[in-house]
């Protein structure tokens, strides 16, 4: 974890989406993506890039309701610092066309508090790509087990972050 972002990494925002229940979020990749990786490790809570400009708060506001359609929330926390992962070669090289060697993330906890009818991934809106092919909610102390291996220090590090909101 560091202060402030990396350089040479793309900046981001991570979304950790807890529900009533305190379950959170997870999407399943859709097919095509520049991370996605075989062997069932297709899932993960939503994330994208800070927009010149953009506040990582107001980024992760819009991110959010790009993958998911989800608006109805509240901010439960921010983690303190940001959290790095490097690329495997093989992704870097053609991820964000060879820019950066990683993602360096700032992460936020909100709670859910629509119905779950509020949730459409398959057609967020706003003409936004599907970026999931479906959805679950989950125990957050699972996530690590659940993502690519790559990123596998980043969510036990957001699970350490934000164990107090979990059921």
């Amino acid at each position: 974890m560091t202060d402030g972002p990396a350089a040479g990494y793309r900046q981001c925002v991570g979304i950790a989406l807890f529900n009533r229940a305190g379950l959170v979020f997870i999407g399943d990749r859709a097919a095509g993506g520049p991370e996605r990786e075989t062997g069932g490790y297709s899932w993960q809570m939503p994330q994208g890039g800070i927009d010149e400009g953009e506040s990582p708060k107001d980024a992760a506001l819009r991110e959010l309701a790009e993958e998911t359609s989800i608006k109805a929330i509240s901010l439960l926390a921010e983690a303190p610092g940001w959290l790095t992962y490097d690329l495997p070669q093989a992704v870097a090289s053609t991820a964000w066309k060879g820019k950066y060697r990683g993602q360096t993330q700032k992460w936020f906890a909100f709670r859910f508090e629509g119905d779950d009818t509020e949730i459409n991934v398959l057609e967020p809106g706003d003409g936004h790509k599907a970026e999931f092919a479906g959805w679950r909610w989950e125990r957050l102390d699972r996530t690590p087990e659940l993502i690519v291996p790559f990123k596998r220090d980043v969510y036990q590090s957001v699970v350490a972050a934000f164990s107090g909101f979990a059921a």
